[in-house]
């Protein structure tokens, strides 16, 4: 008799039976969301990337045409000094600040997701894609800067964060910008994503850009 078998012996006429052992080990299934893949379209990406992590990515789709449009208008692309978005995903925020005049080797990248970076280099040659933490934004560029930026663009999350980390995120921005330069971020909520009382900022909402999903509303901050 082999491993796994076992005989019954039935009494009468001689039966020899002959049966393998069952296997009562259940399998696990499988629950891992695979990795977005670059051959998949923008917002199969962008699901499958919140659905592993909802809080860092935070939007479910990414920027359509109409919000990338409102956040790039505030960015004169004639002023001095780099660019830097925050968060840009699959790049439809870059698009539209190339759209608008930037020059590619005037924006600089900070993207988490290693699979998002490696979409971004392909889709945008000459534009620099550095992998880092955006929160820590003036960690991850140091000694990346030739000097005062003209612009940051966030399409961070902010809403999910404490209070504390998204004034600190600003006030990074505001250290590593130049005299006038804007803190261009969206939200998804009615009221500013950062705090503005007792601020040595201000902050100003656009109108709802409705044909967004979810709608948003892009604020502009400036120093006083």
């Amino acid at each position: 008799m082999k491993k796994g078998e076992f005989n019954l012996r039935l009494k009468g006429p001689v039966l020899d039976l002959k049966f393998r052992t069952p296997d009562f080990k259940l399998k696990k299934p499988d629950l891992k969301l695979k990795k977005p893949d670059l051959k998949l379209d923008d917002d199969a990406k962008f699901l499958l990337t919140w659905l592993n992590s909802p809080l860092k990515t935070g939007a479910v789709s990414p920027s359509g045409k109409d919000l990338a449009k409102a956040m790039a208008a505030p960015v004169d692309p004639d002023a001095p000094g780099e660019i830097v978005e925050l968060g840009p995903g699959t790049g439809p925020v870059t698009e539209a600040l190339l759209a608008r005049g930037v020059a590619p080797e005037r924006l600089i990248l900070i993207e988490f997701n290693a699979e998002f970076c490696d979409l971004l280099r392909q889709r945008f040659p000459g534009v620099r894609v550095v992998q880092g933490d955006a929160y820590r934004m003036r960690k991850t560029l140091e000694g990346a800067l030739s000097g005062p930026l003209a612009a940051v663009v966030s399409s961070l999350p902010l809403i999910n964060r404490p209070e504390e980390e998204r004034l600190r995120l600003a006030h990074e921005a505001f250290s590593l910008l130049g005299d006038g330069a804007p803190f261009v971020q969206f939200t998804y909520g009615p009221a500013s994503p950062v705090p503005l009382k007792g601020q040595a900022f201000t902050g100003k909402g656009s109108k709802r850009v409705w044909l967004n999903l979810p709608p948003a509303r892009v604020w502009v901050y400036r120093r006083m």
